[in-house]
């Protein structure tokens, strides 16, 4: 497989790779396996990985680390990771996923980073899952090149509490299976929409539109 050679990843279990990368659109066409058990596997192995970083690397609390840590493993961030190594290039898509924009989907890119590493867990183990994390991903988290959301809620009810204005966040609409389903929030100020977010949680769905109306706030 070409995305492991260019990840210098050496294995003879070339079939739990081609199974991180298939998508359960394709999975129904061919009636296979999908990435999503791996992704579940690999959702808990990088949140260790990262769990053992914050705690060996910096003398925070355990609210701090806590923080710090859910910023490390969104769905934002793990968008930007699966980027990065490009791993979207390489995801087999059903169809109509294809053709309805999937490979760039947000939610299906984050979630093959977590399958991957899931895959090379279960082929290499934890050591070496820890090493590709170290080696990829850790250089990513110190340079501060990926978008982490912040406490954008906050700042907006801040913001608007000066000024006395009303504040409101709002499902305007809900898809995908119980277990994976997508948000899109908007947050209105005075009834007026300010900001519009999408995201696999309510809760990063309203920061995200709280970051737009933000930014909107600001020009």
């Amino acid at each position: 497989m070409e995305i492991l050679k260019k990840l210098g990843i050496k294995t003879q279990n070339f079939e739990i790779y081609e199974r991180a990368l298939t998508h359960s659109s394709y999975a129904n066409e061919e009636n296979i396996e999908s990435y999503e058990r791996l992704e579940y596997l690999g959702d808990a192995v990088f949140e260790l990985i990262i769990s053992e970083y914050l705690y060996k690397n910096y003398n925070y609390s355990e609210g701090v680390m806590t923080k710090l840590r859910a910023h490390y493993v969104c769905e934002n961030a793990l968008y930007d990771y699966s980027l990065k190594l490009n791993l979207n290039e390489y995801v087999k898509l059903g169809h109509g996923e294809e053709e309805s924009g999937g490979r760039n989907r947000k939610a299906t890119v984050a979630d093959l980073f977590e399958s991957f590493l899931g895959a090379l867990y279960i082929d290499k183990g934890l050591g070496v899952a820890k090493e590709f994390v170290y080696k990829h991903i850790i250089p990513i988290i110190e340079s501060e090149e990926i978008d982490l959301i912040g406490d954008y809620k906050s700042s907006l009810q801040e913001l608007v509490q000066t000024d006395k204005r009303s504040l409101e966040y709002i499902i305007v609409n809900e898809e995908g299976p119980a277990h994976k389903k997508t948000f899109t929030v908007v947050v209105k100020i005075d009834d007026l929409i300010y900001g519009k977010g999408e995201a696999s949680s309510k809760k990063e769905a309203e920061q995200l539109a709280a970051k737009d109306a933000l930014s909107k706030i600001a020009k």
